[in-house]
């Protein structure tokens, strides 16, 4: 903008600001005090939208930051569970004779097993273990296979496989259960 021009604006302001609102118009003209008028609503609506978009990116970022703090360790944890898995396997076929010659063994295995509960608990996980009469529920269990078993109603967990698991409250793996089919109930 040229110095002519810029001189020309604050001899204007420098006027309107000694004149009153209705004098105003008849200074600028009313085809120029609608336009102004317009763009003005124009800046302070971008600008209302600016500020808007701002405090969306705001919430946004907080939202994605205490989920990254709260699931960041999802893959880690989904890993891990074939470990806790094998640990609860062997501990499961060790039987009392082999509990007695291997004392110090089985004892080892589970401390390892209790220290991974601790250290899963410590950070969101928690174990899924349905029992046997329990009600299958889609939302928490897998169903491996259906069999009627007498004495059960459909629908009733009739084995449990393996736990399932929740990092805090989204579901890691669902319980692997074996479902009663059994519709008379009996």
């Amino acid at each position: 903008m040229d110095d002519t021009r810029k001189d020309d604006m604050a001899d204007d302001q420098a006027v309107a600001e000694d004149l009153e609102p209705e004098e105003i118009e008849d200074y600028i003209g009313a085809d120029e005090l609608d336009a102004l008028r317009a763009e003005r609503d124009e800046l302070r609506d971008r600008f209302m939208r600016a500020l808007a978009d701002a405090e969306n990116a705001r919430k946004r970022g907080e939202r994605d930051r205490r989920e990254a703090e709260q699931y960041g360790g999802t893959r880690l944890a989904r890993d891990m569970l074939p470990v806790y898995d094998n640990l609860r396997r062997a501990l499961d076929v060790i039987s009392e004779e082999q509990r007695e010659g291997s004392a110090a063994l089985v004892e080892g295995i589970e401390l390892t097993l209790r220290e991974m509960q601790n250290v899963l608990t410590k950070h969101g996980v928690t174990v899924i273990a349905p029992a046997i009469g329990d009600v299958f529920d889609p939302q928490r269990h897998q169903a491996m296979f259906e069999a009627p078993v007498a004495g059960t109603k459909a629908g009733q967990i009739i084995q449990v496989m393996t736990e399932g698991f929740l990092l805090h409250d989204r579901l890691l793996r669902p319980a692997q259960v074996g479902v009663s089919s059994n519709t008379s109930g009996e």
